[in-house]
């Protein structure tokens, strides 16, 4: 899972992120749930640098992306103060569904990564395709 670069994405983002003392347990390292946080974070940036936000997805389309899939690696701990980059490429896309891979990285190294497929629904919790402005707004986001 943890490989050097993505293959072929079709979208990339990063975001950067500090830890805080809240996101450490007792031993001081970052708790290994935080990083879930982290990378709903990046990903709810991404969204919003689409041209959209979850509030308005849900009022003006009647959407909302959950999280169907979630496998998590962890590879090096993160400590308190440290400045993390999220980054997050789509690696594939069908009517409903986005296949995500993130990465969390501290200075260029690795220290966590995740695969997962997050599915678009409407309010009765029913598979609905993505909008294409939206789909092609994450494609344009790698774009140089």
């Amino acid at each position: 899972m943890h490989e050097p670069s993505y293959a072929n994405p079709s979208c990339t983002h990063r975001f950067t992120v500090r830890v805080y003392y809240e996101d450490t347990d007792a031993s001081g390292l970052v708790y290994h749930a935080r990083y879930l946080h982290f990378v709903e974070r990046a990903r709810t940036e991404m969204l919003r640098e689409a041209g959209s936000d979850h509030r308005s997805l849900l009022a003006r389309e009647g959407l909302a992306f959950a999280v169907r899939f979630l496998a998590i690696e962890f590879l090096l701990p993160a400590r308190l103060d440290d400045l993390l980059v999220v980054e997050t490429a789509m690696t594939r896309h069908t009517g409903a569904r986005i296949e995500l891979k993130q990465r969390v990285l501290r200075e260029g190294a690795l220290l966590a990564e995740c695969d997962l497929t997050l599915v678009c629904l409407d309010p009765s919790g029913r598979a609905r395709r993505i909008p294409t402005a939206l789909l092609d707004a994450f494609v344009a986001l790698a774009k140089p």
